[in-house]
């Protein structure tokens, strides 16, 4: 298992966008490198990316909600 954290403090958001689809959902197959959320910070907004390929897990944070640095945002169980 490998836990995906979040790199810095803000929002974390499922969508990159209101009205659009979830960038991936519990289940999904993910590969290395690929956006799984973003966290925005005074307007600023950063991808969360897997590090390594897998399935994702779960989600410990839920959409828009906060997260500090450091913080479980999900986990990936690795392929």
């Amino acid at each position: 298992m490998a836990e995906i954290i979040s790199p810095l403090p803000g929002v974390f958001y499922r969508k990159p966008a209101p009205g659009k689809d979830d960038f991936v959902e519990i289940g999904d197959t993910v590969e290395a490198g690929q956006t799984i959320g973003i966290v925005e910070i005074m307007k600023q907004f950063t991808e969360v990316k897997a590090e390594t390929a897998g399935t994702v897990a779960s989600f410990n944070v839920e959409n828009e909600g906060t997260v500090n640095p450091g913080d479980v945002i999900a986990v990936i169980d690795e392929a």
